[in-house]
């Protein structure tokens, strides 16, 4: 069973309607989920918000915080993730802001991807290195990880 597949029959199961808030991954997000077929009974809607003009204008990123602490921040990707909750229906939001690839920098490294996650007055963030793996690759192991980090809100304990 794909991941996506796994999110949308958890998310049916306990209510759940979902929204995607992107910046490195472009959309594939999005695009994973609504690769398998109803997930429109789910997916409420996604986000690509690459500049920061449109994390501003989309989403309601704070330009201090963007200044404060740079795209690829748990504080901006807390406001992307929030944002996308409060500017859609669904019940479940998560958000990514990352270096894909290629470059970076010592302090902000390539494979380095914020996450956000907000439900009802909840959002949580973290951080996870995925290393220099390549555009592709990054990009992909954020699309799995997001879907995961869905998955693991959704799922009973």
């Amino acid at each position: 069973m794909s991941i996506a597949l796994e999110l949308l029959e958890i998310a049916r199961k306990s209510d759940a309607t979902l929204a995607t808030a992107e910046s490195c991954t472009g959309g594939l997000i999005a695009g994973a989920i609504t690769e398998v077929a109803g997930s429109s009974d789910v997916f409420d809607r996604g986000f690509v918000t690459y500049s920061n003009a449109a994390k501003q204008e989309m989403l309601g990123v704070q330009y201090q915080t963007l200044e404060a602490h740079g795209a690829v921040s748990e504080d901006v990707a807390g406001e992307m993730a929030r944002g996308a909750l409060e500017r859609s229906t669904a019940t479940l939001a998560v958000s990514v802001t990352g270096i894909a690839g290629p470059g970076g920098s010592d302090h902000k490294p390539e494979g380095r991807v914020c996450f956000g996650l907000a439900w009802g007055t909840f959002v949580i963030t973290e951080t996870v290195e995925f290393g220099p793996l390549g555009r592709s690759a990054v990009r992909q192991a954020t699309v799995n990880h997001a879907l995961r980090l869905m998955i693991s809100k959704l799922s009973p304990q």
